[in-house]
């Protein structure tokens, strides 16, 4: 008989009084139903858990990860007591704002559904076929999760969320479902393996020409701003868990959104956006405007002078000013006032900065989380001026299919959301992981140096995975 440390024990057996504790009050809510409405159960976790280790170790493939940009707080979920899913184009904002509102009308203020949007619902272009490894995530798609690992501070929650009367007849299989969560949660630190083969779509001489023709489009009044992006598809050399990626990226990437999105039988969404779209809190909103890139420097005086460089461009302000002007402008369309800070500052990451400005407003009483989407998704630092027209050339320029990258991600509740740009973003496989990044072309953009940026925006990935530029940059 395999003897087992007195703290593993312990660990054990405080783990089957969470699950008895979080089982009694499933079962309560189920008895004092008494109409149709979402409830949300928990119970307090003793211990340390890691809740991206947690969603790693459980069995169930749905999946959701999130975690605020300077937010105290992370959730990692499974499961899923509820789903919004629309496969149609164009995206039908409508509809999911009538789904959503319908079923959060009822629902506290800790009831959520995680999910996002594509960037494109008419992508890909006639140049290629539709990548079904995006085919799970539809259109849009938001999930209620069956089970969540809440962290606020260092308090950690069980919760399970209900829909009823639906879930009543569904107790038995719910119940047993909670018998198979993880805790405790096995301590793993699994190493990433090493890509075996890289490949980037398009290649440096096709981007090259992708950027010519944009500038050349731009010179001739056609477009202001394009943001083109680039696929970097790498080849593992074994197999893995997707969410072991993220695992590794967020300790990484500091001051960043840290998002995944696995649903059942798919691929998973994973990134650290530095980037918000927007967030709303009744009737308060809040976007950014971020635009223009330099690296951080190696010694204190290098990033000073890669800042002051920034700052001072006259290309990377002509292009923070496009995304600052047209979030003002989309605002305004739902919003009473709009405020805009005088002065551009700068947004510093681990690995590089960028121009930032936080813009603000008091939304109309009738506006709604999803009229905020429509009426900011696309913006131009992911997009491009004038949208519909970037939109376009986007469209029959890229030679792949973005999905979800540089669409929202994020959440919805009653009176509050949130949602990140999906960007510093990859689509993982098991044994594939493709890395998704652009930039934007403005007048004065170089090839060479546009292409360098994508690099140094990749590189969070980059230096958990071990991967190189494929070329020799030109300085």
């Amino acid at each position: 008989m395999l003897d087992l440390d007195p703290t593993v024990l312990r660990d054990i057996d405080r783990a089957g009084d969470v699950r008895a504790a979080l089982a009694d009050r499933i079962r309560a809510a189920v008895q004092s139903s008494v109409s149709p409405h979402t409830v949300r159960v928990s119970v307090p976790v003793p211990g340390a858990v890691r809740p991206i280790d947690w969603v790693r170790a459980r069995p169930v493939p749905e999946a959701v990860y999130w975690s605020g940009r300077n937010e105290d707080r992370t959730v990692a979920a499974c499961g899923a007591a509820d789903v919004v899913v629309s496969h149609t184009a164009p995206i039908e904002y409508e509809a999911l704002g009538r789904a959503l509102d319908e079923r959060l009308a009822e629902a506290g203020p800790q009831v959520r559904y995680y999910g996002g949007l594509r960037f494109d619902a008419g992508q890909p272009s006639a140049q290629e076929r539709p990548d079904e490894r995006w085919a799970p995530f539809g259109t849009y798609r938001f999930v209620l999760p069956r089970f969540e690992l809440v962290e606020v501070g260092d308090a950690l929650r069980l919760a399970c969320t209900l829909v009823l009367p639906r879930d009543a007849d569904r107790v038995d299989e719910i119940l047993s479902t909670l018998d198979a969560v993880a805790l405790p949660v096995p301590d793993e630190h699994t190493a990433l393996p090493r890509p075996r083969q890289r490949q980037d779509v398009p290649g440096h001489q096709e981007w090259t020409r992708m950027v010519r023709w944009a500038l050349d489009a731009i010179d001739g009044g056609a477009l202001d701003k394009v943001v083109l992006a680039r696929r970097v598809a790498l080849s593992l050399g074994a197999s893995m868990d997707p969410l072991l990626v993220l695992s590794h990226l967020e300790p990484a990437t500091p001051e960043c959104y840290h998002f995944a999105v696995r649903p059942a039988g798919g691929a998973a969404f994973v990134g650290a956006s530095p980037e918000r779209l927007f967030r709303r809190e009744g009737r308060a909103v809040v976007s950014e405007a971020v635009a223009g890139t330099r690296p951080r420097g190696e010694t204190e005086v290098e990033d000073v002078a890669l800042r002051k460089e920034l700052l001072e461009s006259p290309k990377e302000r002509r292009e923070h000013a496009f995304v600052r002007d047209a979030i003002r402008d989309d605002l305004a369309a739902v919003c009473s006032t709009v405020r805009v800070p005088k002065k551009t500052g700068e947004l510093a990451l681990a690995r590089g900065r960028h121009l930032h400005a936080r813009i603000a407003g008091t939304l109309h009483s009738d506006a709604t989380t999803t009229d905020v989407l429509r009426a900011l998704h696309p913006t131009p630092a992911v997009g491009g001026v004038p949208t519909d027209d970037a939109v376009a050339a986007i469209r029959a320029q890229e030679p792949f299919d973005r999905g979800w990258y540089a669409g929202p991600v994020g959440w919805v509740g009653r009176d509050a959301a949130e949602f990140a740009v999906g960007l510093r973003a990859g689509l993982v496989e098991e044994t594939q992981i493709n890395l998704f990044s652009g930039a934007g072309i403005v007048e004065g953009s170089v090839p060479d140096r546009e292409w360098e940026e994508i690099e140094q925006k990749i590189g969070d990935f980059a230096a958990i995975m071990g991967v190189a530029d494929p070329r020799t940059p030109s300085r």
